[in-house]
């Protein structure tokens, strides 16, 4: 409430609808006009009583909540012009032949139609003036804004219902002008004195507010009982004896039931954010951590190849690494890229080491993948780090050593295995103290990620290391 304007066009259109729901209900259910034969003007009432708050319930709802919202946002004049007169003639025929069915009035121009018309025309005037003084950038806090124009549109509530007296019951209007605004003013001194202080450990206080209400009661009835005539004494006892009862029964445990629950949401919101913010703080750092852990065996690959070969792969090698060099620099910044991307650059790293290991014979590399174009979108550079741990601790040199990759993309999931032989780098490696980050990095996104939507099986031995992954994708 303090850091946004209220949704008021749905309080207002919740509140009439609730409102006239009452008032519809309460006439029909009133079936004193049936114990009277033979009277024509009360059952015309009665049918009056009905569709008199039907015609102005329909007339707020196509005006105000479809028309009006319509208007100001297309500003197409003429259409909406037309249609207001329309619904201005025909709602003031309607009105007009139901008072005269009623003896109500004798004149055409009815209170009950353009009285409440002219409640409605100075709501939305005060509602422009106010909105011209009062909306941003002028104001920051919105506290005393939803709080006038709430309390405003409860006024011309009340209003509308001392005006149409003849067709709303006085039940009604002792709800909405004495019950309601009694509880509310109940529920706010218990958040504001009673709840709030009892939370804020101040329980002194609290009691004390506590016994000012039940005395505030008390003092209230006595004082009408004094006023009132003899004849209605014990009614205003029984009143003060009944008002008593529910605030102390119902009104407090109820509203403080309301306020644990929302407190407790909140606390669990607050949670939510946090470890939201907590996830997006890891994802940004593990990022940061891949790109240049990546870089530095590209780029000895790199390096390798253009000491074993002549220009011509060296060529091809710059090519496939700015490749994937554009990839990283413009999608894996990304949230979500396309799995065909994501495969692109796994198939220009695979073809980048076999160009250094080509001439190696007592080195296999097989690469299958699948031909189809893979279909849905992933989170980058996750696939990559179990390949380029295979070609770091899977290939020597010296011994016979192989990597086996596989790539399947299936409807709506993407599986990728890897299959090493297993050498493990001397004391004098330099990345042997990062040896690891990559996997590491990759396993903490997957839970971040894809939660229940993934599975990584990871097995090895003193000669052989076997990877599977599985992700479950979100289609375009």
């Amino acid at each position: 409430m303090k850091n946004k304007k209220l949704p008021f066009k749905q309080i207002e259109w919740w509140t009439v609808t609730v409102l006239f729901t009452i008032i519809l209900l309460g006439n029909i259910l009133d079936t004193s006009v049936f114990q009277f034969k033979h009277n024509d003007v009360r059952l015309a009432r009665y049918f009056s009583n009905i569709f008199l708050p039907l015609t102005l319930y329909l007339s707020f709802y196509l005006f105000h909540i479809r028309w009006l919202p319509s208007y100001l946002q297309s500003q197409k004049s003429g259409k909406f012009y037309f249609q207001s007169f329309l619904l201005l003639l025909l709602g003031w025929i309607m009105s007009s032949v139901f008072g005269f069915m009623t003896d109500w009035y004798n004149t055409p121009f009815n209170p009950q139609y353009f009285g409440t018309l002219s409640i409605y025309i100075g709501y939305m005037i005060f509602v422009y003036v106010y909105n011209q003084g009062l909306l941003p950038p002028k104001i920051r806090d919105f506290t005393i804004y939803n709080s006038i124009r709430l309390l405003t549109l409860y006024i011309f509530i009340v209003l509308f219902l001392i005006q149409s007296f003849q067709f709303i019951g006085n039940g009604i209007q002792v709800i909405f002008i004495v019950f309601l605004p009694g509880i509310v003013a109940v529920v706010l001194y218990n958040f504001f004195f009673i709840y709030s202080n009892r939370k804020n450990g101040n329980t002194e206080l609290a009691w004390r507010m506590y016994y000012f209400l039940i005395g505030l009661v008390v003092v209230l009835t006595i004082f009408f009982t004094i006023t009132v005539g003899r004849h209605e004494e014990l009614s205003v006892i029984m009143t003060g004896i009944v008002a008593l009862f529910v605030i102390l029964v119902i009104l407090l445990p109820l509203s403080n039931f309301f306020f644990n629950k929302f407190d407790g949401y909140v606390r669990q919101i607050n949670t939510l954010t946090l470890q939201v913010d907590q996830g997006n703080a890891n994802l940004d750092f593990l990022k940061s951590q891949i790109n240049p852990h990546f870089l530095f065996n590209a780029l000895n690959t790199l390096y390798g190849t253009a000491l074993m070969e002549q220009s011509e792969k060296t060529a091809e090698g710059i090519q496939k690494l700015g490749d994937m060099m554009r990839f990283m620099l413009h999608e894996n910044n990304q949230d979500r890229i396309l799995i065909e991307r994501e495969k692109e650059y796994l198939i220009n790293y695979v073809d980048l080491q076999m160009l250094r290991l080509k001439n190696q014979d007592h080195v296999e590399v097989t690469f299958n993948k699948s031909e189809n174009t893979c279909e849905g979108i992933i989170a980058p550079m996750l696939l990559i780090p179990f390949v380029e741990n295979a070609f770091k601790h899977g290939i020597s040199m010296q011994h016979k050593s192989w990597v086996k990759i596989s790539l399947r993309c299936l409807a709506g999931s993407i599986h990728l295995d890897v299959n090493n032989s297993i050498y493990r780098s001397d004391e004098s490696d330099p990345e042997k103290p990062n040896s690891g980050i990559g996997l590491s990095n990759v396993k903490q996104r997957l839970k971040l990620l894809y939660p229940n939507r993934h599975d990584l099986v990871i097995r090895e031995n003193e000669s052989e290391y076997f990877v599977h992954l599985s992700i479950q994708l979100r289609t375009i």
